[in-house]
């Protein structure tokens, strides 16, 4: 695979992101050894970006991937790796987010994330840890009380930068007004057939980086669609290239 192209992040701090990165979300969210197997041929594949979050009950067998990497000699040390998880939205309250944080490094067996994200702009009653959940679980977030906590995270080493998930322009100016230290990352489903350029020129106008995930359209998942990869001008132009439609 060869070595994969870095993007700066627009933080405080001179970090960058890989940009291909290996999600571990895989539907229904649970740890499996499937998972871990996954990401150890992904890591001899040459990824060195992994996406997990509380929710996809993937830190587990991540840290456990880490360690047999090391062990096996496919990394020399940690830091060849940029980790990223989540904080799901029953933690998102200023009182639980670095507890969230450190049971997320407890679960991965590491010292510090290279990006901890907010996974949606909602918060959830505390104890929902399951999707789908029943709507009145469902809170407004207190954007600015809950993004302190982020950034407390980032002030005691426990996640290298800062971001955010699924946030519209919307949401973003609400957490930018407050904001000491800005989002590096939106992470945001974007596709060939969802572009998102609208967002995406507000996230370059404030120096945010954005991930897209599901890229391909998810299909199976409960979110995902088969309208990518059936896409018909995708199919077009793979021909042509003598590509598969997900190349």
């Amino acid at each position: 695979m060869g070595s994969i192209p870095k993007a700066p992040l627009g933080s405080c701090t001179d970090a960058a992101i890989p940009l291909l990165g290996f999600g571990t979300a895989a539907w229904p969210f649970g740890g499996s050894n499937t998972v871990k197997t996954s990401i150890l041929h992904a890591i001899k594949l040459g990824y060195r970006h992994f996406d997990s979050a509380a929710i996809y009950e993937s830190e587990r067998p991540l840290g456990e991937a880490i360690t047999e990497a090391l062990r096996l000699g496919l990394i020399k040390s940690r830091e060849e790796l940029f980790i990223t998880s989540k904080l799901w939205c029953s933690n998102a309250h200023s009182d639980r987010v670095i507890p969230a944080l450190r049971q997320t490094l407890q679960k991965l067996g590491l010292d510090y994330v290279d990006l901890y994200l907010i996974h949606f702009p909602v918060s959830l009653k505390p104890g929902v840890d399951k999707v789908p959940f029943d709507g009145k679980f469902l809170l407004p977030m207190d954007f600015k009380s809950v993004w302190e906590a982020m950034e407390e995270c980032y002030k005691l080493g426990l996640s290298k930068n800062i971001g955010v998930s699924n946030f519209s322009c919307k949401k973003l100016n609400l957490l930018l007004a407050t904001a000491k230290i800005p989002p590096a990352v939106n992470q945001v489903e974007v596709s060939p057939l969802w572009q998102r350029k609208g967002l995406r020129e507000f996230c370059k106008e404030k120096k945010i980086h954005v991930t897209a995930y599901s890229p391909l359209g998810a299909k199976g998942t409960l979110w995902g669609t088969n309208q990518v990869l059936d896409c018909e001008v995708l199919k077009e132009i793979a021909k042509a290239r003598g590509k598969s439609i997900a190349q």
